[in-house]
């Protein structure tokens, strides 16, 4: 196993966890569950944990992956700026789940303005991890990438597609 390798195995938690942190945290708001709101927050803790050795991966997988046939270095750059905004929404969500935790320690309800931050910042940082998954395809597969070309034998394909339309 290298750093590329570490690096695709951990990228899935921060985006997915992000992802279940913020149904599971909308969810016992909905509810009014306090115990419920107090796992959402511990999950959204854990994922900003777990983002730091994803982040901190990255660089030491660009070493590995930046010279291979295929692979975009503007993709990679694009993708480790975005990186940088998903860290640092995952690491506020962790801090305001923190908080929310301390608020609501020993059976406390937990303050509503507080669960309306975590769901805010859990909402931004969901669509900065989205963006920076995405990007992070790019980096390999040029048929997400915005500039994609089709290939030879597809533009032949097109080609005759369009004449049979025509007729």
């Amino acid at each position: 196993m290298n750093w590329a390798h570490l690096h695709l195995l951990l990228n899935h938690v921060p985006v997915l966890g992000t992802l279940f942190g913020l149904a599971l945290l909308l969810y016992a708001v909905l509810r009014r569950n306090e115990g419920l709101k107090r796992v959402a927050l511990g999950a959204c803790t854990l994922v900003a944990l777990m983002a730091l050795p994803t982040y901190f991966s990255g660089e030491p997988a660009e070493e590995v992956v930046e010279h291979s046939a295929g692979v975009s270095e503007p993709a990679i750059e694009s993708h480790e700026d975005a990186a940088l905004g998903a860290l640092a929404g995952v690491e506020v969500l962790g801090l305001v789940a923190l908080v929310g935790l301390f608020l609501s320690r020993g059976g406390r309800a937990l303050p509503a303005n507080v669960a309306r931050a975590a769901v805010l910042v859990a909402i931004l940082t969901a669509g900065l991890m989205a963006r920076t998954a995405n990007l992070g395809g790019q980096i390999r597969h040029a048929e997400i990438r915005a500039d994609a070309q089709p290939q030879q034998g597809e533009e032949a394909e097109e080609a005759e597609g369009d004449e049979d339309e025509g007729q």
